[in-house]
């Protein structure tokens, strides 16, 4: 038998914010959501969120990138900067379409793309 995926899972300082970050920010449903776990959904993808208290969380390096397809990337952009991203460089305006990169609550990496 072959494996199969189960979820990408991401360390957080703050579970209950970094989930509300996901599904206010960008529409994710929340299966689960406790002070130390989290289960969210957007179509067949699964993020995990866990509690770490550990400075592993801060580190400002590229831990980890989620990449999404949104249908307005400003609207996206303006919700996720609300709850607390950070853009990193300006939303760029490729022939295929519109891309972000913006850090959320715990310094990882978040894409975003808008086809043309």
């Amino acid at each position: 038998m072959a494996a199969s995926f189960r979820w990408v899972l991401q360390l957080h300082k703050d579970v209950p914010k970094a989930a509300r970050f996901y599904s206010e920010g960008l529409d994710f449903s929340v299966n689960v959501c406790t002070q130390r776990w989290a289960e969210l959904q957007s179509g067949p993808l699964k993020l995990a969120l866990m509690h770490s208290s550990s400075d592993i969380v801060v580190q400002k390096g590229y831990s980890s990138l989620l990449s999404f397809t949104v249908d307005d990337i400003n609207n996206s952009v303006t919700k996720l900067l609300a709850l607390g991203a950070e853009l990193d460089g300006p939303i760029k305006y490729e022939i295929h379409g519109k891309v972000a990169a913006l850090r959320c609550v715990d310094g990882h990496m978040l894409g975003l793309y808008q086809p043309s």
